[in-house]
Formats: structure tokens, C-alpha cells, sequence
């Protein structure tokens, strides 16, 4: 086992940055970019050394550090990644990189609002993203439950401030106070849920003697865990039951699990496309990772308890943002809509507690955050050319900006999870999963593959299809009109061609040959169900009748029932 603490590296790098960038002085406001963007790759390489150094077939928890934090409390700093949790890290350092070079000029719309150049401002933004990346990597990596719970909460600081501060041009400042207040006190109400919950967990396990020392307990969760799935935890399955339930309500509002999703398109349409692609595409999956990692390993007969609920609320977040979806006049807020609507779907693989399920859902993490990203990042691009996000304000866009248009294409087919780019694989494998357990809830899922190609294919048809629409909302034909508005919204350029690139290639690659990646998380996906003592639900095969020596299948035998 290697002795670099690579995951401390990892975590420790975006700190650094953040910190370095904030001490800089504002002369230093053109070079802080690159210093940003320098740290993120420096992350990612780090994150590729892990991925590398992985074992597929080793033990779970890899690159494990363990070291005394708070020894009276049973708190240490222990941190370790298995398959899910390192999909998660790479898909974090690879996007921050490509979401700061879109942003490249993006606190440059505070600036305008404050009506002079605020000095700072560029530090301010950059740094805030690298905080974010550094919480969230805390978060996938954790293997101690306060430790967890404290940068689960912590990122909530630095994403506020990227919503209320630093939003599209026209987003008035009142409307992101509202968005970011919105986000705050959803997720902080959540996580004192969760609070109450973790200090009861803490009880349970001092009382059950888990601890290293006499009447203290731990916050280890390989403990913790295989304490759940030996009985050892000394309370009864109601107390286990509410503490469940308590993790399951904070991870449900970070989610967003419907009805809990309220705050979401507010803060995704109000602040930047970047900081709304780093909330919906990396600090989200936090919620669903922790379903994962948490609520199924420390209360399995809890969680499986509450499966059919979460389930029914799935499918409900399922098909009320693919409706919604279809009737927004804002390309944004659409968009904001459909995420709505794909974490339905990681929810339900998750909660179906099969084999399949959850690595389709572990894998869609990923895609949807690829794919959402890419959307995310090219309509606001768009919107950015033209200041309206309002749908009905563009038209005819692929006759003066192809790539951009092109592009949109590929990321809306994705979203739709077309057959060869990767969302389509994950969706097929939460399906998969799904109806041995769940019949019904797969087949009303299904409603949203004809909703999600409604509102894809017509939102692509309303803005980039027909005659072009010029900025007074007048058609124009194919001459000076046309030359004129070509001027005004140009094609991407090369940084923003940068940008979308590696996605649309990451969409293909992982549609055709997610292999790599399944590798990965599968293992890691049987081994949490192997913690629920739930195992993979087999078709069911008839077994052979008894035959009479007459040939004749004999009657009232037992044997070969369907179970």
C-alpha cells in the first residue's frame, strides 16, 4: 500500500488554492484564473493517480488514512475511496477544470452590477468553486460519519455565496438573495435532521460498545456498518428506523427527491451556469451518494423499510419534472427541470436494491453530470450572446452558429438518454434493476423517455430550427437581417470549443464502452447489497415436473413451484 496520503492531496490542493488566490493582492486580478485553473488540473492528475493505483480486485476501501481527531468522541480523520466514491472524485476533478475556463469571464456581470469594477470580484469567484471542490472531495472520500457531516454541511457556505453573489447579466440581485436564502435553509433544515440523527446514531453505538473505549462510541463507518449487519447496534428497529429517516430527509434535500426539490430551480436559473452546473452536477450527487453509502449500509433493514416510499416519490420526481419540463418559457429553468426529473432515476435505481439498479444509478451520476453539464454550460453560452434566457427570443440559431447549435443537439440527445451516449446506459440499467422488484413504478418510469423527447427535440426546434429570430423578436430572412444577426450571435469560440469538447467526447465514450467504469462500481455496489443481505433477484425458472412412468407429467407434485 502506498504511503502518499493521495486523498489528503487531493482535498488539500483546492484549499490551498482557494487560500493562495483570496491572499493575492488585487493587481493580480488577470492572473487568478489561470492560478484556478492551474490548481484544478493539478486535482485531477491527483485524481488519475488514485484511479490508476485502484485495485478492482482488492479490498473495498483503498488509499485508506486513519489518524486520531477527536479521541473522545470516537471522531478520527479517516478517509478511503472504493469504486462508487472514486467515479464520483474523477467526475469532480475533470469538470471543476472545464467549469472554470467557461466561466472565464463570468464575475465580470457583478462588476457591471456594482456599476465599477470590483477588484476582487475574480478572486472571489474562483476561489469560492475551489472551496466547493474541496468539501465535496472530503465528502466523497470520508470514511468517518462527523467528518462526513461536516463538509456536507460546510459547502453549503461557499455555494450560497456563488448564488447571491455572482449571476447572469439581468438577474436582479433581490432575485438571487431570494434563490440563495431559498437553498440555504432547505439544505441547513435537512442537515439539522440529520444532526439530531447522527448524535442518536453516536448514542446507539456507545451504548453498544463500539467504541475503543468503555462508553464512547465511534463514528467509523466500516464499524458502524458491520455492526448493522451483524445486530449488534443495541436499539430497537423504531429507534433504527427514525434514525434512518433522519439521514434519509438530509440526502433527499440535496438530492433533490421530490417534494423536497423546491429550492432547486431558483438557485440553478438565478446564479451563472457555472456554479448552477458545480450544484446540480457535483454538489447534488453528494445527497445521492450518501443514500448509497449511508442510509443502506448503517440501517438495511430501516432502508429496506423504506424503499416502496422513496421509490413512490421517485417516480413521482420522475415524471413531475419531465411535465414541468415541457411547459417552461426559460431555457434555464427547463433545464433545471429535467435534473429534477434524472435524479428520479438514480433514486429509484438506488432504492431498488438490486444489483443492476444501483450501478446504473452509481454510473448515472456521472453521465447526467456530463450530460448536464454540457447543456447546462452550451445554453448559457447562448444565453450569455444574447442576455435573454426567454426560449421564444431565439430562433434559426444553427444557420449562424452551427457548432453551437450541433453541440446542443448531442447534449439534448444525451439528456434524452439516446441509445449510443452514455446516459442511455445507465437509464437502461436502473430499468433493469428495477422491474424484478418494482414492476409498476418501471413502467410508469418509462413515461419520461416519451416526455424527456418532447421537450428536447421541440425545445432544439423552437431555438435552433425555423427562420432566425432577430433581438426584437422579428423573423429575418436570409439577407442584411441574417448578416446582422450572425454579428450578434456568433459561434463558439475556441475556449468555449475547449470546453464542450471533452464532454460531447466523454457522452460518446461512455455510451459505447462504459465497461471501464462498471468495472469499477459493480464491485463496490455488490458488496453494499452483501452488507443488506439483499442479493440480486434471478429470473424465476420452473423447475422441472416429475415425469410418470406413464410419460405423463404427474399431477400435484411440489416440485418445480415458482417460488
Amino acid at each position: 500500500m502506498t504511503t502518499v496520503p493521495w486523498l489528503t492531496i487531493l482535498w488539500v490542493l483546492p484549499l490551498l488554492g482557494a487560500a493562495a488566490i483570496m491572499a493575492l493582492p488585487a493587481r493580480f486580478g488577470s492572473a487568478v484564473r489561470s492560478i484556478a485553473l492551474a490548481v484544478s488540473i493539478a486535482v485531477l492528475v491527483v485524481a488519475v493517480i488514485v484511479a490508476v493505483g485502484f485495485d478492482r480486485g482488492g479490498e473495498r476501501f483503498q488509499f485508506v488514512e486513519s489518524h486520531d481527531w477527536i479521541p473522545s468522541f470516537g471522531a478520527g480523520y479517516r478517509l478511503g475511496v472504493d469504486g462508487i466514491a472514486l467515479v464520483l472524485v474523477l467526475l469532480t476533478a475533470a469538470l471543476v477544470p472545464l467549469l472554470l475556463a467557461a466561466g472565464w469571464h463570468d464575475h465580470r456581470a457583478a462588476d457591471e452590477e456594482a456599476g465599477a469594477a470590483r477588484p476582487r470580484s475574480a478572486h472571489t469567484y474562483v476561489a469560492l468553486i475551489l472551496l466547493v471542490e474541496s468539501m465535496v472531495l472530503v465528502s466523497f472520500t470520508a470514511l468517518d460519519i462527523l467528518l462526513f457531516y461536516v463538509f456536507f454541511e460546510a459547502m453549503l457556505v461557499p455555494m450560497y455565496f456563488l448564488i447571491g453573489g455572482f449571476g447572469s447579466p439581468g438577474t436582479p440581485r433581490a432575485d438571487r438573495a431570494r434563490a440563495a436564502v431559498k437553498f440555504l435553509l432547505y439544505n441547513l433544515l435537512g442537515g439539522l435532521v440529520m444532526l439530531a440523527a447522527l448524535i442518536g446514531l453516536y448514542v446507539v453505538t456507545a451504548r453498544s460498545g463500539l467504541g475503543e473505549t468503555a462508553g464512547v462510541g465511534t463514528f467509523d463507518v466500516r464499524t458502524v456498518t458491520a455492526a448493522a449487519v451483524s445486530g449488534d447496534l443495541d436499539a430497537t428497529p423504531a429507534v433504527l428506523a427514525a434514525l434512518c429517516f433522519g439521514f434519509l430527509v438530509a440526502f433527499a434535500v440535496k438530492a433533490p427527491l421530490w417534494p423536497l426539490h423546491g429550492w432547486l430551480p431558483d438557485a440553478a436559473v438565478r446564479t451563472t451556469p457555472v456554479a448552477a452546473v458545480l450544484m446540480m452536477a457535483v454538489v447534488d450527487k453528494v445527497g445521492t451518494f450518501g443514500m448509497l453509502r449511508y442510509c443502506l449500509q448503517l440501517f438495511p433493514d430501516a432502508s429496506v423499510t423504506f424503499a416502496p416510499v422513496v421509490v413512490t416519490l421517485a417516480v413521482i420526481g420522475i415524471v413531475y419534472g419531465a411535465v414541468l419540463a415541457i411547459g417552461q418559457t426559460d431555457v434555464m429553468r427547463l433545464i433545471a427541470y429535467t435534473s429534477i426529473s434524472h435524479f428520479g432515476f438514480i433514486v429509484l435505481g438506488i432504492f431498488a436494491l438490486t444489483s443492476q439498479g444501483q450501478a446504473g444509478s452509481t454510473l448515472y451520476m456521472v453521465n447526467h453530470g456530463i450530460s448536464t453539464a454540457a447543456l447546462f454550460l452550451i445554453a448559457g453560452f447562448l444565453v450569455s450572446r444574447r442576455g435573454d434566457r426567454t426560449i421564444a427570443a431565439y430562433g434559426g440559431v444553427q444557420k449562424v452558429a452551427p457548432v453551437l447549435a450541433g453541440t446542443f443537439l448531442v447534449a439534448g440527445l444525451a439528456t434524452l438518454s439516446l441509445p449510443g451516449l452514455a446516459p442511455f446506459v445507465s437509464e437502461f440499467l436502473v430499468f433493469v434493476g428495477t422491474y424484478p422488484r418494482y414492476q409498476v413504478a418501471a413502467v410508469i418510469a418509462t413515461l419520461a423517455l416519451v416526455l424527456s423527447a418532447l421537450y428536447v427535440l421541440w425545445l432544439y426546434q423552437r431555438m435552433m430550427g425555423g427562420p432566425v429570430r432577430l433581438p426584437g423578436g422579428d423573423d429575418g430572412d436570409d439577407g442584411n437581417d441574417g448578416a446582422e444577426h450572425a454579428r450578434r450571435l456568433s459561434d463558439l469560440v475556441p475556449r468555449e470549443v475547449a470546453v464542450v469538447a471533452p464532454l460531447i467526447a466523454l457522452l460518446l465514450i461512455l455510451g459505447i464502452y462504459p465497461k471501464p467504469a462498471l468495472d469499477v462500481i459493480t464491485p463496490a455496489v455488490d458488496d453494499t447489497l452483501v452488507s443488506i443481505e439483499i442479493s440480486r433477484p434471478e429470473p424465476v425458472v420452473p423447475a422441472e415436473r416429475p415425469v410418470a412412468e406413464s410419460g405423463v407429467p404427474a399431477h400435484g407434485s411440489e416440485e418445480g413451484e415458482a417460488e
